[in-house]
């Protein structure tokens, strides 16, 4: 890689947010009904994107905000911020063995950007100006504003080769791009499939990047193959029988009681807790706001009430979890006591169109240890419904017009209703009826994507670097878009204006306030029930196959770890 100075900017082998670039050395189970992950209709293979795309830049995994070059040899950004240009790698080269030009970066970017792929793309790329092809091996991308993160993420994007979807010369819609086998320039491939049982990535041979500093040491497996089981007690017993040799757990039941069985006995099978840094992100029950029962705070609040987390974590989660707080936490974006001067000066413009609690200490999910009792949360939030005008009528609650409240969770999973039920049971005290509702994978996904739902839940993983992506989640833009992020259904301008001032920050000094400004109104309209999250990746694997290397990166998702940079042991090593 090459550093290139210029007096008007500056190239280098990576970019940094905040200028501090460091050189360090070193399942989901559904199935699949398409190989086009970026399109809205239907459900990709696990892992594929991040297995056959490469991208102009490769994060690490033990910093953040950092991007190094991968099918860039280097990126230039003017003082101004307001385009990045990168020249690509001579030798990088597709699956077909096209050379990757800058003419199938600008088509990428365009086609991501088009009517049939998911409007995350279109809000997160919403600052690109436009892209120019300045030589065969030289694309800029032009931005609307100075956004301190548009390098990172126009640099992360996968690119894709302008042949692939191509008939007899000419294009095909997007959309009816589905199974086409991706034309990318990742390490793998896609090996043999068992549609519905089974997927296979082969590792590429020539892969073109194999030697580059930021992939030595990863992709050290032939083959990875990807099991499906609709079923979660299948899945569990075909761990403990050896028939795959890793799995990540995320039931602290089947971790504390059902992860067991002769192979861990031998020592084949391995219960590894890997202790990270990552955000702890904000897995939430989601209220769909859209709808009129669920557009008054006040009710909103009170359903959060009647969750006793405390009771849930130690009765069954074996007290493995920590509750959620808020967007932010484990980070440096995280609110905390009353809001600072520098804060307030975000939030004062918009007092009475946001909650006055957001002025007020950083927000907590109550709880019911301590002083604490849900007996207390209970009489708060039967006097919040009552404010909203929910009263107690012959028995029954019921609002001015006789209408009862009656709520629906969906999951796409029967194993939900463990964790819901002592929520409906406290609910009921209110007179609030939750239903739960199951349904098959591919009609949740169906009404996830049109916002047909009244309560769900998500796992949103949290970032150290907030931008953009923030706009898809809680942007009025994306209130009304189909597949957008934005599944609570908030629209608000103060939450935009929050929105822009984080985008548009140049230092850290900037963006803190806005983000912790934005974390205290989110929280405090109530449109997410904070959850759980846990410090640490329960990942289980066979320790007769495969070698874990010898720590962690601190911000290394799990999995993603595992599958990039363990190593197979020798066949003479398995017992």
């Amino acid at each position: 890689m090459a550093w290139v100075l210029a007096p008007a900017a500056w190239g280098a082998h990576g970019y940094a947010l905040w200028g501090e670039l460091r050189l360090v050395s070193n399942l989901r189970y559904s199935t699949f009904d398409k190989y086009n992950p970026f399109t809205i209709k239907g459900s990709p293979p696990a892992y594929l994107s991040g297995l056959m795309f490469d991208s102009l830049l490769s994060g690490a995994q033990d910093e953040v905000g950092s991007g190094y070059g991968l099918l860039a040899e280097d990126v230039e950004v003017p003082p101004d911020g307001l385009s990045a240009t990168f020249r690509l790698r001579p030798q990088a080269r597709f699956h077909n063995g096209d050379p990757v030009l800058a003419a199938d970066v600008k088509h990428a970017y365009d086609t991501l950007v088009g009517p049939h792929t998911s409007p995350a793309y279109k809000t997160a790329l919403e600052d690109v100006d436009g892209v120019d092809i300045l030589d065969e091996r030289t694309v800029r991308f032009r931005f609307k504003r100075k956004n301190r993160e548009m390098p990172l993420t126009v640099g992360g994007l996968p690119v894709f080769s302008r042949k692939w979807g191509m008939v007899d010369g000419k294009a095909k819609p997007f959309d009816q791009v589905v199974m086409d086998i991706p034309i990318g320039s990742g390490p793998y491939r896609i090996g043999p499939v068992n549609f519905g049982k089974d997927i296979t990535y082969v590792r590429d041979p020539n892969y073109w990047a194999r030697d580059l500093n930021v992939r030595k040491g990863t992709s050290n497996f032939d083959r990875i193959v990807v099991k499906i089981y609709k079923d979660n007690t299948a899945k569990l017993e075909a761990v403990k029988a050896g028939e795959f040799d890793l799995m990540r757990f995320f039931s602290a039941g089947d971790w504390a009681r059902r992860v067991n069985g002769r192979k861990f006995k031998s020592g084949e099978l391995v219960k590894g807790e890997f202790r990270h840094r990552l955000p702890s992100g904000f897995q939430s029950y989601i209220l769909n706001t859209r709808l009129p029962k669920l557009q008054d705070p006040r009710v909103r609040q009170a359903l959060g009430l009647a969750m006793d987390y405390e009771w849930m974590n130690r009765q069954m989660f074996y007290n493995s979890y920590q509750r959620v707080t808020g967007l932010f936490g484990n980070t440096d974006c995280k609110s905390s006591g009353l809001p600072p001067p520098e804060e307030l000066a975000l939030l004062e413009p918009w007092r009475g169109k946001i909650p006055d609690a957001a002025f007020g200490p950083a927000y907590e999910p109550p709880r019911t240890d301590g002083d604490n009792s849900l007996r207390n949360n209970l009489r708060q939030a039967r006097e919040l419904l009552q404010q909203a005008g929910w009263v107690v009528r012959d028995g029954v609650l019921r609002n001015a017009k006789g209408e009862t409240l009656t709520l629906e969770y969906l999951d796409s999973q029967e194993s939900g209703t463990r964790t819901i039920t002592p929520w409906m049971r406290n609910l009921e005290k209110l007179g609030v009826k939750l239903t739960f509702r199951p349904v098959d994978f591919a009609l949740y996904q169906q009404r996830f994507q049109k916002k047909q739902f009244e309560i769900i839940t998500l796992n949103y993983p949290g970032t150290n670097t907030p931008g953009q992506d923030y706009v898809d989640l809680f942007g009025s833009k994306s209130a009304d878009l189909e597949d957008s992020g934005n599944l609570t259904g908030i629209k608000n301008p103060a939450v935009d204006e929050l929105l822009r001032r984080m985008t548009s920050a140049q230092t850290k000094a900037e963006l803190l306030p806005a983000c912790r400004a934005l974390e205290r109104v989110i929280m405090h309209s109530h449109i997410l029930i904070p959850q759980w999250t846990a410090g640490t990746h329960r990942i289980v694997y066979n320790a007769w196959r495969l070698q874990p290397t010898a720590t962690m990166p601190p911000y290394s998702p799990g999995e993603a770890w595992a599958i990039d940079t363990w190593w197979a042991r020798p066949q003479q090593a398995a017992h």
